[in-house]
């Protein structure tokens, strides 16, 4: 699989499902259930070490996932999260990151961001690297966006959004993600930009769309250290496990649900 068969997908109209994914087992299981795109997520922070956001991952982290990912999935285009501090401030650094990342087992990477974060993305573009650009709500700006809200409200930063999705796509990145942004303005970037979208609570009219696994599967509860009851899933949120009674059941549906279009409904949108 190359990325340019998943851009002929998404041409002839065909949607493209992809999730999170942080070791072999699951990435055999999930290759085996169609799955398009495999997520080697900074999500890891939160749900396989138990942190309050993905801000302590570390390169390091990031390249033992990748690469393990990478031995249990030989045919489906894995994407990898640059994490925090590992490409924001210097672009030789950002590079040699990407590049990093790429020889694990990557195909793309994923950087988080609009403004001054399209330049980045056109230099690891320039120089060999496939990019995601990650809009709307970005998880290592969650301090200075004051927590997990919906971005993209006001007819400002609506537009801002518009603006740095524009941007990205004439930058050469190959996918622009929107997280927890209206979908209306979800599809009406989607319409307007040359590159495929993938959404997360951005509605239904994206190029594809991505959970992270541990959602799909109704078990995170929140940080290791929190009340369990405390924790309340975000509107996107879909348990396909309760629905199937099996983890390769949950992916197949969610797979078969993105790809005629049923999931997300409204409900899971914004």
């Amino acid at each position: 699989m190359h990325l340019t068969d998943l851009a002929k997908k998404v041409q002839s109209g065909e949607k493209l499902a992809m999730l999170t994914c942080y070791d072999a087992t699951y990435a055999k299981l999930m290759e085996a259930e169609g799955v398009d795109i495999l997520l080697v997520g900074d999500s890891l922070g939160m749900v396989i070490q138990g942190d309050s956001n993905t801000l302590s991952v570390t390169m390091q982290d990031m390249l033992y996932h990748t690469r393990i990912v990478a031995a249990g999935a030989k045919r489906t285009i894995i994407m990898a999260d640059m994490p925090y501090g590992s490409y924001e401030h210097d672009l030789q650094v950002a590079l040699t990151n990407a590049q990093a990342l790429l020889e694990s087992g990557a195909h793309i990477v994923k950087i988080e961001g609009g403004g001054h974060m399209v330049e980045t993305a056109r230099y690891l573009v320039t120089h060999g690297v496939p990019v995601c650009a990650h809009l709307g709500f970005t998880p290592q700006s969650v301090e200075q966006l004051g927590g997990y809200k919906i971005q993209g409200k006001t007819v400002d930063a609506a537009h801002t959004i518009m603006l740095d999705a524009h941007a990205m796509s004439d930058a050469g990145v190959s996918f622009v993600l929107m997280e927890m942004v209206p979908a209306t303005l979800a599809a009406d970037i989607t319409s307007q930009i040359a590159v495929p979208t993938i959404g997360i609570g951005a509605g239904v009219e994206c190029s594809g769309q991505v959970l992270v696994l541990q959602d799909l599967m109704g078990i995170y509860s929140g940080p290791a250290d929190k009340d369990p009851q405390a924790f309340k899933a975000p509107r996107f949120v879909r348990n396909f496990l309760t629905e199937t009674g099996s983890v390769q059941g949950a992916v197949r549906a969610y797979v078969h649900e993105v790809k005629n279009k049923t999931f997300p409904a409204k409900q899971h949108s914004y």
